[in-house]
């Protein structure tokens, strides 16, 4: 009689659509920081290039049809078409909204307690030198956006809360 193969362990599945690719940069870093290989949560991260929110609930909600994950989550901006109808679409789904005020940078910003006041261009500009300039590149949010920054942060920001709670922290 042949031997069983040894059976796999199964992961819980966790998807994180962010808006853009800064939101999509700054996702795989958390996931690096709290989803590592073996923990038992699989996270995927995928972008859905903009174009607002309504856009990006629509984009969680066909990965959703595509994949059958256990938890979608969809970071978004709320400075561009966020309304009650976007969020009983993404309630109605089962989606997690991580609902940026009014905008990622802002948040952010706010999470380091810096100023987060201002227009869309004065928010980039304050918050590019938390990541080197550059906020596509996931490895730049280490400095500012580490562990012990995101764990504080999150009792301001409801969003980061929610978040670090779907990635079982």
């Amino acid at each position: 009689m042949a031997a069983k193969p040894p059976s796999r362990r199964q992961y819980a599945t966790l998807l994180l659509v962010g808006e853009g690719e800064t939101e999509e940069a700054f996702l795989k870093h958390v996931k690096a920081l709290y989803a590592p290989r073996g923990c038992g949560l699989q996270v995927t991260v995928r972008c859905a290039r903009g174009k607002g929110a309504a856009h990006v609930v629509d984009v969680a909600i066909r990965q959703r049809r595509t994949v059958d994950y256990d938890t979608v989550a969809a970071l978004l901006d709320t400075d561009t078409d966020w309304n009650t109808e976007v969020a009983r679409l993404a309630a109605h789904h089962g989606i997690h909204v991580l609902r940026s005020q009014p905008m990622f940078e802002a948040m952010l910003l706010r999470a380091v307690r810096r100023p987060a006041e201002g227009t869309a261009e004065e928010l980039k500009r304050r918050f590019a030198p938390l990541v080197n300039g550059d906020g596509l590149d996931s490895g730049n949010y280490g400095a500012h956006f580490g562990d012990e920054a995101l764990r504080a942060a999150r009792r301001m920001e409801a969003t980061l809360d929610l978040l670090l709670r779907l990635l079982r922290q």
